[in-house]
């Protein structure tokens, strides 16, 4: 059996990390909190702000665009019970995240929200 240890992976050029492009790994990924009227990044890859559009609605702004608006998304709330978190409308820069109440429809803005982003980058 081989193992493979390494503190560093560096380019070819010696000089900067080896980054994800072109595997189908997540590319982006964002957990944020929009209990409070403005919503905060609590931790993050590949994203660089967000956007309040409404009670329940967040726009995840990507730092490096993706290919094409065809990646694969999910969004979910770490609340359990009756929330619903679901994404709506992807661009190559940013995706629209709604929370809501599951039974009702009700949008509401939630204290943990992440969205999870798999494809190519440009």
């Amino acid at each position: 059996m081989s193992e493979l240890r390494a503190d560093t992976i560096t380019a070819s050029d010696g000089t900067s990390p080896v980054t994800l492009t072109k595997q189908s790994a997540a590319k982006a990924w964002c957990t944020f909190d929009a209990s409070s009227g403005t919503p905060t990044i609590l931790d993050d890859v590949n994203v660089s702000t967000l956007t309040d559009q409404d009670i329940g609605q967040q726009t995840v702004n990507f730092t490096n665009n993706f290919n094409n608006a065809y990646y694969a998304t999910n969004a979910t709330t770490g609340q359990g019970g009756n929330k619903n978190a679901v994404y709506e409308g992807t661009a190559t820069s940013s995706v629209e995240v709604r929370t809501q109440v599951a039974t009702t429809g009700v949008f509401t803005d939630y204290d943990h929200v992440t969205s999870v982003h798999h494809g190519d980058l440009a």
